[in-house]
């Protein structure tokens, strides 16, 4: 009984590691990379952050920077087929 829990103990080790490596990929796939903290720091407005939360004030962000991006005839005519 020792020397099949010994065979069996690195090989169940080994796909717990494989499986923690595919849920660590993921998540990382997932999280919000240090150039979007940094951009959402330049142009965070602090009271919305501290009032409304992180979601509502990140919910802003993309707003605004939707207002930025200029629309070309491509996309308006795209949204007028729609």
């Amino acid at each position: 009984m020792q020397g099949l829990a010994g065979l069996l103990f690195p090989a169940v080790l080994m796909l717990f590691a494989i499986a923690m490596d595919k849920v660590q990929n993921s998540l990382d796939r997932l999280s919000v990379s240090r150039a979007h903290v940094e951009e959402f720091l330049a142009d965070a407005d602090v009271s919305n952050l501290a009032k409304d939360g992180l979601p509502s004030a990140l919910d802003e962000l993309r707003t605004r920077r939707t207002r930025l991006i200029p629309e070309t005839d491509e996309d308006v005519a795209v949204t007028r087929a729609s």
